[in-house]
């Protein structure tokens, strides 16, 4: 039996970056339209704006939040007007409160679509962190709004490529505050998640590697407060004992290296930069960024608002498109596992 296309909700992001533009790139692109049917959750007089005389509606149908409230099943790429802010109060490039409130009205529509099941997974373009907090929502990134409002019981962050793949034990905050957030239960939990993460990209049992806190991994002590041995020991060993092929402590700075890398499908860091740093490197253009452990699909543009170069027609969709296809083989493959 042929299996139909997933239905994947687009979020315009933040209106003030390159979100609008890459967005409308994703609808008229034959190659997305060839793996899923989208549905955009923004604003048309943003879009509109942002695509200046190059918007044209041709190929996908407009409906508005109320028509969308009581849509069926969908059947045709849709834009879904959320009438969030109008274009004339959005200046590009710019931090705007209005421009946060808006971009969390787009997550927050899709996720309740998702959630309901009248879309398959939900494709994030980037929101801006400071205009998001101006808005007065608490929330400090796209992984935490979508943990909390899916009421997820644990989370986290992957960053996938074909080159390199991490996820982290921790985000968005202060380096300061990341040894007092590991325990080995997180420690754990974000080994687990990958684990099966790749296990479903892959079709088999991935390899995996933690990186420790400190530098050399600590040297027994020498450096840090015994992170290594309190935490990351302590829960690959309960990995193992889970039987996930898993190894760490290793020392951060060289497991990314050529030859360390590739004895790992993915790597388990213990901060935001320890991880986003040598995969940014390495796979800025094609990385798709997951939120592991939710029970909905979530991808994402690995990259920012790029406020510096927002309605311009200068930004690059690939990220977007692989984001897209990602969420496509999740929902295939989540359909067929509850269809067997």
């Amino acid at each position: 039996m042929k299996i139909p296309l997933p239905v994947l909700g687009l979020t315009m992001g933040d209106p003030a970056g390159i979100g609008p533009e890459i967005c409308l790139r994703a609808l008229r692109e034959p190659a997305v339209r060839k793996i899923c049917t989208p549905v955009l959750f923004g604003d048309v007089s943003v879009l509109k704006s942002a695509a200046k005389k190059n918007f044209v509606a041709n190929g996908y149908r407009l409906v508005s939040l109320a028509e969308w409230e009581s849509f069926g099943a969908v059947t045709e790429p849709l834009i879904v007007d959320c009438s969030a802010i109008d274009a004339k109060k959005v200046r590009p490039g710019k931090v705007s409160a209005a421009c946060g409130r808006a971009g969390f009205i787009y997550i927050e529509q899709a996720i309740q679509s998702a959630l309901s099941g009248k879309i398959d997974g939900v494709v994030t373009a980037p929101i801006h962190k400071e205009s998001l907090n101006l808005s007065g929502v608490e929330f400090p990134g796209h992984t935490e709004i979508f943990t909390a409002l899916t009421k997820a019981k644990r989370s986290c962050m992957m960053l996938y490529s074909d080159k390199i793949t991490v996820s982290m034990v921790t985000t968005h905050i202060g380096y300061h505050e990341v040894p007092g957030k590991l325990s080995i239960e997180r420690v754990l939990n974000v080994i687990e998640l990958t684990a099966q993460t790749m296990k479903q990209i892959l079709r088999r049992e991935p390899r995996l590697g933690v990186c420790g806190l400190n530098p050399h991994a600590g040297e027994h002590g020498l450096f840090g407060n015994h992170e290594e041995e309190n935490f990351v020991a302590p829960a690959v060993k309960l990995a193992r004992k889970k039987k996930l092929n898993v190894t760490g402590p290793l020392v951060p700075d060289a497991v990314f290296t050529t030859g360390q890398r590739k004895n790992y499908d993915a790597i388990v860091t213990l901060y935001h930069d320890q991880g986003h740093i040598p995969f940014k490197m390495l796979a800025f253009d094609t990385g798709v960024n997951i939120t592991l452990g939710l029970p909905i699909i979530r991808t994402s543009v690995d990259h920012g608002t790029a406020f510096d170069i927002a309605w311009q027609g200068k930004a690059d969709p690939t990220s977007l498109f692989s984001a897209i296809q990602v969420a496509a083989d999740l929902a295939v493959g989540k359909r067929k596992g509850l269809a067997a």
